[in-house]
């Protein structure tokens, strides 16, 4: 790999809300990646001409060594996008509004929805809070929601549309819950069992496939100008996620590109080829370049058809970055 225009680190491992469709916030170790950790792969990341770094987690406002982290990356021209559960926006609204480029916040329904999937009361309050801290401080910063599509929310996407805009966002992006994989901190695939607790039931599949023509038909606008990301087909498409998890429909993979374009460093040093793929290496085995050009990492990027690939059909959150 001679390029790796975009890399996602994962700040830290544990989290600050409870959410029903993740497992992160069980991590009670805390890990996190240090100013000394990333900066021993700034040559790495200079030889690769990394151009994006997102922080992830875990909720990334929890590694106090963060605003050392987008300092050292700033000095280096990169583009730096924030995802977070919004929780602890308000009291690190300073360092948020000088550190980053964009924000991205989870947002799961209005109000009482979004505290009752979050397990965090007053969760959306603390989220109005925070965005109003940072815009103040630089009224121009883009700021999105990002909702993900489960079992408690399915009938309210246009709700949650609106949610997003009584928040003042600049936009809002929609995908289907991870139903299967082992990301997210979960030591194995989930049950059938809980598997049921955030999918859709044939019934319920059914009431997300209207919610979403009536999203499309009532908000085109919004779907037109952007604030709502996804085209008609992407939303239609987190429909067929779900008939394809209850075997209605085959699965049919999305358009990827993201394990050559992408990597993903978690606080433990891992290195995968995007959030779902099992690790290709890690920073104790070399520096990110050596990882991402090692024999397992050459040979996981040759051998992956991801029209094929069983992991990949399931995907929730693809990636198609042109350079």
């Amino acid at each position: 790999m001679e390029a790796l225009p975009i890399l996602v680190v994962h700040a830290h491992s544990s989290c600050n809300c409870r959410c029903v469709m993740c497992d992160i916030w069980k991590d009670r170790e805390g890990k996190s990646v240090s100013e000394e950790t990333l900066g021993a792969q700034l040559e790495s990341i200079r030889k690769l001409g990394v151009r994006w770094v997102v922080f992830s987690g875990g909720e990334p406002l929890m590694n106090k060594d963060l605003p050392a982290l987008c300092a050292m990356l700033r000095k280096e021209n990169i583009r730096l996008t924030l995802l977070t559960t919004g929780l602890l926006l308000e009291k690190r609204a300073e360092h948020v509004a000088q550190g980053f480029d964009e924000i991205i916040v989870s947002l799961d329904g209005p109000r009482e929805i979004h505290d009752r999937i979050r397990r965090v009361p007053g969760g959306f309050e603390l989220i109005r809070r925070g965005i109003g801290s940072v815009r103040r401080m630089r009224p121009e910063m883009r700021i999105s929601a990002r909702s993900t599509v489960q079992k408690a929310n399915h009938a309210h996407l246009c709700e949650t549309v609106m949610a997003a805009q009584s928040l003042e966002l600049n936009g809002i992006s929609f995908l289907a819950a991870d139903l299967t994989s082992e990301a997210f901190n979960r030591d194995n695939s989930w049950s059938e069992a809980r598997q049921s607790e955030v999918g859709l039931s044939p019934e319920e599949v059914d009431m997300l496939s209207f919610e979403v023509d009536t999203l499309i038909s009532e908000f085109a606008d919004e779907i037109r100008t952007g604030f709502v990301a996804e085209s008609p087909e992407k939303l239609r498409r987190i429909v067929k996620h779900f008939r394809a998890h209850l075997r209605l429909e085959p699965d049919v993979a999305p358009m990827c590109n993201a394990p050559w374009v992408s990597a993903v460093l978690e606080t433990d040093g891992n290195v995968r080829p995007c959030f779902f793929h099992e690790a290709i290496g890690n920073l104790r085995e070399g520096n990110l370049e050596q990882v991402l050009n090692s024999k397992k990492a050459r040979a996981f990027r040759a051998d992956l058809n991801v029209a094929e690939n069983p992991i990949c059909r399931r995907c929730v959150c693809s990636l198609n970055y042109r350079t």
